[in-house]
């Protein structure tokens, strides 16, 4: 009967899988509660007891993936792929993305099967590694698939693609409203905002803020909690007002934000960022203290990078944003050390930018190398010739700047879409001129008038041109060509300013042309039998518009026969007791100068008496008898003390003036 008893107490051995399940509900309760220190444990607990259970493995990498915990879950991939069938490509690129390794994770997720989890991960390595298009086209697949709140990533990733006009397409195609979700309005609000729509963008905003402020407080978040999620909308409203004018209020949100220091580490370098911008180099001692905050020296080849993981978070517009500024307060500061180090390092961080170039440049022109900020300019220039015209710019302006007209008409000759513009016309002729080259000017003005022969635009501004031209043949004695140009605007264009100037130039070469030219100009109306020898006597005449010449001159006759009024003289208001008839003595014409500036002023005589030595009745032979001693040399040293006793008197005009 033993062995039956024995064979009816064999279900012992459930107690693991009953402790497995209490495990799991424990499991899932941690992790609901967001509580993933616990949640590691619980699954390191099942792994004891059931070492391949696959879920156990993926809450815990999960959990230290939630927990910031990266490494470690990294370390636990490594470890538990040889043990597990479990696919953990998609684990391990998005922890390789955590980690900024982003072409390690883009590379390890090549030749897997694409899923939406997959293609959202791959958009997002692509959207951190500035490939925006690319990051674009995949959300453009994924609209196919339902995805919760997809077109809040479509539009962030258009917006920074540059793409910010095609944002309501997007919407539309989407079916989705930009008051659907506050980060959706946040997203279109910066849309806005690179399209120069400010004042659309600040509404937009504004509803923003009133949209997360009621959807978050149904989640019962703290308000701290909200004012942390909302920080980025309160920082892009006040860079809106910023814009606008309105550098008040936007100074307020912006030390709002950062003496509460509610916002993440990204909103906080933003604001501090944006604030010291705003300042200026009013404050450049406070503006380099806070900047310096978020800057650090790094170890590597990288010189200098943000402190906080910031590299990580901000995009390289806002990054590059935070050393432009440092580097001009540096400039300001006069700390050209520091700057230069750091301008040294800009074109390797930043290696698709100008503004490095331009900083450069800008150190050069301070430490006054001008020669040298030319030189570096024209490199870019040629090195980069889609950016070339910000290069030739600033090259221009620097060697215009320094005295070099001929490289700053060399520079702006070639950016070729404005060269034809009237205004760079003018600078390039100037530029010549002042460098002496009177053919380069002459050929800068036939080229733009050729130019603008042939174009066939509405906006063509050849008859300024050929008017200026027309007058600078005329200044460098080129009358042929200045008549020519003159006669070819009074044929086709029929000016009344270039019929003057024809007149002016054919004067010099042949009067009866010019007379007669002057007889298409027209009379001036109500001027009749004008007396030329009096009218070149005059300093001119102003010119009347309309027939209202007439009337004025007869108005100024009938004005002129008119009796002029005679002023009323009145008596002049004397002083109280003050009798005209017996005025008395003048008053004196010095009262109101200081004595010692008076010519009455004598001063005192000092008194002799003074000197007198005053004793017994022997003490003055005595004094006597020892100044006259002839052995002693005082008698050389007399005169020299009496020079020193007239020196040392104070002259009248050395005294201070009298308060009388």
């Amino acid at each position: 009967m033993a062995p039956k008893a024995k064979e009816k107490a064999k279900p012992a051995p459930a107690a693991p899988a009953l402790a497995i399940e209490d495990l799991f509900t424990s499991l899932n309760r941690h992790i609901e509660r967001s509580e993933f220190d616990q949640a590691v444990k619980i699954s390191d607990q099942v792994l004891s007891i059931a070492p391949g259970d696959e879920d156990a493995i993926r809450c815990k990498i999960v959990a230290l993936i939630k927990n910031d915990r990266v490494d470690k879950a990294l370390s636990a991939i490594e470890q538990c792929s040889n043990k597990s069938s479990i696919d953990f490509v998609f684990f391990k690129a998005y922890c390789l993305y955590r980690q900024n390794k982003l072409d390690e994770a883009l590379e390890s997720l090549k030749g897997q099967e694409k899923n939406s989890a997959m293609m959202l991960l791959e958009s997002q390595i692509l959207f951190r590694l500035g490939k925006m298009d690319a990051s674009v086209n995949i959300y453009q697949e994924l609209q196919k698939s339902k995805i919760e709140s997809l077109e809040i990533n479509v539009t962030a990733s258009l917006v920074s693609a540059g793409r910010a006009s095609d944002v309501q397409v997007a919407m539309d195609s989407l079916r989705v409203k930009p008051t659907s979700s506050f980060e959706l309005a946040y997203n279109t609000a910066c849309s806005l905002i690179e399209r120069n729509k400010y004042k659309d963008a600040e509404q937009l905003l504004l509803s923003a803020r009133r949209i997360g402020q009621e959807s978050l407080m149904e989640e019962n978040l703290a308000n701290d909690d909200i004012e942390i999620e909302l920080a980025p909308i309160a920082i892009q409203l006040a860079y809106v007002q910023h814009i606008l004018g309105n550098t008040k209020e936007a100074f307020e949100s912006y030390t709002n934000v950062i003496k509460r220091n509610l916002a993440d580490d990204s909103s906080l370098a933003v604001a501090t960022n944006n604030l010291v911008a705003l300042k200026g180099h009013k404050d450049v001692a406070d503006g380099l203290r806070k900047l310096d905050k978020l800057i650090e020296k790094g170890d590597g080849p990288q010189t200098f990078q943000l402190a906080r993981g910031l590299d990580l978070k901000l995009s390289r517009k806002q990054r590059e944003a935070i050393f432009v500024n440092r580097l001009l307060l540096l400039l300001h500061s006069n700390k050209m050390d520091q700057a230069r180090e750091l301008a040294s390092a800009l074109p390797s961080m930043f290696p698709d930018s100008v503004m490095p170039a331009l900083l450069q440049a800008a150190v050069h022109v301070r430490e006054n190398k001008a020669n040298k900020a030319e030189e570096i300019l024209g490199q870019f220039a040629d090195k980069f010739p889609d950016k070339s015209k910000v290069f030739l710019l600033a090259r221009a302006q620097v060697a215009a700047s320094a005295g070099h007209p001929q490289i700053a008409a060399e520079s702006l000759l070639k950016i070729s879409d404005i060269q034809h513009k009237p205004a760079t016309v003018a600078t390039i002729v100037s530029l010549k001129e002042r460098a002496g080259d009177i053919e380069g000017a002459d050929a800068v003005f036939d080229a733009a008038i050729q130019w603008c022969s042939n174009a066939m635009t509405e906006d063509n501004k050849l008859d300024i041109i050929m008017e200026e031209a027309a007058a600078f043949k005329l200044r460098h004695g080129r009358k042929d060509d200045a008549a020519r140009l003159y006669e070819e605007l009074v044929k086709s264009r029929g000016s009344i300013g270039a019929l003057v100037g024809l007149i002016q130039t054919t004067a010099h070469t042949n009067i009866e042309k010019a007379e007669t030219y002057v007889k298409q100009l027209k009379p001036l109306p109500g001027l009749k039998a004008v007396d030329v020898g009096s009218l070149e006597k005059t300093s001119g005449a102003k010119h009347m518009e309309s027939d209202s010449t007439a009337s004025i001159t007869e108005a100024f006759e009938a004005k002129s026969k008119e009796k002029v009024k005679k002023k009323r003289k009145r008596k002049p208001k004397y002083p109280k007791g003050f009798d005209p008839a017996n005025p008395g003595p003048p008053p004196d014409p010095e009262r109101w100068l200081p004595k010692k500036e008076r010519s009455s002023y004598r001063p005192k005589r000092k008194d002799k008496r003074a000197a007198q030595v005053r004793g017994s009745q022997g003490a003055v032979a005595k004094e006597a008898a020892t100044s006259v001693n002839p052995k002693s040399n005082q008698t050389s040293k007399g005169p020299s003390q009496n020079a020193s006793a007239e020196q040392s008197k104070p002259s009248s005009k050395s005294r201070k003036k009298s308060k009388n």
